[in-house]
């Protein structure tokens, strides 16, 4: 529950609105999930709690750190399904990478994910529950000890067909009795629904992040079949009006670099354009920015990562244009948990994951069981 469900809950208990205040507290601030160690609390009114809810964080399979820094959960969700978080550290900041589904509906090409195909949303616990078992992790204390400083709805899943547990989730990470976030520190990150990037935009204020990975539609359709239904001109003019909502924001198209796929000077400078096109529609310097990601190789896939010195090339082309443009250091790929390798448990509702798994077994992998 968000503040408003949680003082409506006490509500309905007959108890005082500011309670839930002091629970919120409790379980995000200091990472308390006994009722009996919530020392403001009455003894009467930690017996009644006892009777009415639970907390409970979610089942932490096993854990993995990297040789950089990063750290990886592998989070139990419910029967055989899991999900994994991500925790990067950098300099002066600290980025969880959190999932909004048990798999994905989508079928990006490029993506370890989609291979697993989809069992279900996550409900609002289990999202902001990967925040909570991290930041418990971190010792993190909000406005105070911060090491977890930066959220980003981009693991598993496509957060915008979970929309409302998305969203509430996000709110309880930017409350102050939750996780004090700023809204510009918790970035969603979608594929392109057109229709709920508009909600998006009506009912949170977060940072957009869009996967384009292909400045025309014949090549983003072959990557992401989601163009079909909502091509690039539908996209981007969604995402103009986003950015027209809220002053002074930006957002960030990611481009994942692919070698030989999509990472040519002359589709550099295509981007270049569009990204042109964007900022003078929006009416705004440097409402785009480009961040290119190196491709994250995992087994079975026909990609390989463009080489440094074409995504140098690429970065230069979009540089001298005018384009505001980074490219995304690879982290935690010595324990796969570098962007687009994310794999936990799906009980795969669709016949995605068998059809890969049967592509694996007639390449002859070694590493897939029948």
């Amino acid at each position: 529950m968000d503040r408003r469900g949680m003082e409506d809950f006490f509500a309905g208990l007959g108890e005082k609105r500011f309670r839930a205040h002091q629970i919120m507290k409790w379980v995000y601030h200091r990472h308390v999930t006994d009722f009996d160690e919530m020392t403001d609390l009455g003894k009467a009114l930690r017996a009644k709690l006892k009777g009415h809810a639970e907390i409970v964080p979610p089942k932490v399979i096993f854990e993995k750190p990297s040789i950089d820094g990063t750290h990886k959960w592998l989070l139990g969700m419910d029967g055989a399904n899991a999900i994994e978080a991500v925790f990067i550290p950098d300099k002066g900041r600290g980025t969880l990478c959190v999932s909004s589904q048990v798999g994905c509906g989508l079928n990006c090409q490029f993506c370890s994910t989609a291979t697993q195909g989809f069992n279900r949303n996550l409900s609002v616990a289990e999202i902001i529950g990967q925040v909570w078992v991290a930041a418990r992790h971190l010792g993190n204390v909000p406005h105070r000890e911060r090491k977890l400083t930066n959220v980003v709805m981009m693991g598993m899943g496509e957060p915008l067909l979970n929309f409302d547990n998305v969203v509430t989730a996000m709110s309880i990470m930017r409350d102050d009795l939750g996780f004090g976030l700023a809204n510009k520190r918790v970035t969603l990150s979608t594929a392109g629904l057109v229709p709920m990037i508009d909600r998006l935009g009506e009912e949170s204020d977060v940072s957009l992040a869009v996967s384009l990975h292909a400045p025309t539609d014949e090549l983003r359709t072959e990557l992401v079949p989601l163009n079909k239904k909502y091509p690039i001109a539908e996209l981007m003019e969604s995402c103009v009006r986003y950015v027209r909502r809220k002053p002074r924001s930006s957002i960030t198209f990611e481009y994942t670099m692919m070698k030989g796929v999509n990472d040519q000077p002359q589709q550099a400078r295509a981007l270049a354009r569009l990204m042109h096109a964007f900022d003078n529609a929006a009416q705004m310097k440097d409402a785009a920015k480009v961040n290119l990601i190196p491709f994250n190789p995992f087994p079975g896939t026909r990609f390989e990562r463009s080489e440094e010195l074409d995504i140098r090339a690429f970065q230069k082309i979009l540089l001298d244009e005018g384009v505001l443009t980074m490219v995304r250091r690879t982290r935690g790929d010595d324990i796969d948990a570098a962007c687009g390798q994310l794999k936990g448990q799906v009980v795969d509702r669709t016949r995605r994951q068998a059809d890969f798994k049967k592509k694996l077994q007639g390449e002859g992998n070694p590493d897939v069981a029948a």
